[in-house]
């Protein structure tokens, strides 16, 4: 025969059921780190990295002096355990240093990050084994998508075909078509290495308004615009002028000017922001 509890047998088995188990609490994966980065910072960061290195934190100790470290955040000495150099040269030991600040856990006084994998986007120093971030937050956690990230990101600049820097526009062209509402405008950009890429935007009647980039002298009737978070996209989003300069339309009919102007701000809505956050 069962027997229900009752009295102080029965409060304490309500308690012990209430009562949150430290064995079934939650553990934050990567110390607590944010793992969420933007194609843009991850591509800010690796195209301007020296060096991009995998590891694992082996060690943190909080640094005592934290004068000038932002609010919110500790600074940390971090020893790190090499296991892959992805891009650049340097003849680094099995462990490196370097300092990162990283944001207080109000939880504890000391984050928990040993054994956490990371990727590295730094610089070498004058004491051997010792890095420099690029940034403050150039220590990534080596989560699958931001490695997969970084390493098509670094690929992709060193390929053949690798699209280059912009750096302005040079020209652009507005010319009506036979029939009302058809158009065509070709914009022509200006790049680091002075290899050719130009916009071309189509209207036809009764359609929605195409538009296409192409890295060669001619357009191919295939191109089409970047995909979303390649490097090309990158290179559109965060290097063309927000607008289009008076001197690339310089000597064109107001009309016609006008028309360019708004094919580029069509191109620039179907291209996004470029965001690092």
């Amino acid at each position: 025969m069962l027997r229900t509890a009752s009295g102080p047998a029965l409060f304490a088995a309500l308690l012990a059921i209430a009562a949150p188990s430290s064995a079934a609490a939650p553990v934050t994966p990567y110390g607590g780190l944010p793992t969420a980065y933007s194609y843009v910072a991850l591509a800010d960061m690796a195209l301007a990295s020296p060096i991009v290195l995998a590891a694992d934190i082996a060690d943190a100790i909080p640094i005592k002096d934290q004068a000038g470290v932002p609010t919110g955040k500790t600074r940390y000495y971090i020893d790190a355990e090499v296991k892959a150099l992805i891009s650049g040269h340097a003849d680094l030991p099995l462990h490196v240093t370097y300092q990162v600040d990283i944001p207080a856990d109000p939880r504890s006084k000391k984050a928990k990050l040993k054994g956490v994998p990371v990727l590295l986007l730094a610089a070498t120093t004058a004491t051997p084994g010792m890095l420099r971030l690029i940034g403050p937050d150039a220590q990534v956690p080596r989560t699958p998508e931001n490695e997969a990230r970084i390493r098509a990101i670094l690929a992709a600049a060193v390929a053949p075909d690798a699209p280059p820097v912009i750096t302005g526009i040079t020209r652009a062209f507005h010319v009506a078509g036979t029939l009302p509402g058809e158009s065509e405008t070709q914009i022509f950009v200006r790049t680091a290495d002075a290899r050719p890429i130009s916009l071309n935007i189509l209207r036809r009647p009764g359609e929605k308004p195409r538009w296409a980039v192409a890295l060669t002298e001619l357009v191919d009737a295939s191109a089409a615009p970047p995909p979303p978070d390649s490097l090309l996209w990158y290179r559109l989003a965060c290097g063309l002028p927000r607008q289009l300069p008076d001197a690339a339309v310089d000597g064109q009919a107001p009309a016609d000017a006008d028309a360019a102007r708004a094919d580029y701000a069509l191109v620039l809505a179907g291209l996004g922001t470029c965001r690092a956050a």
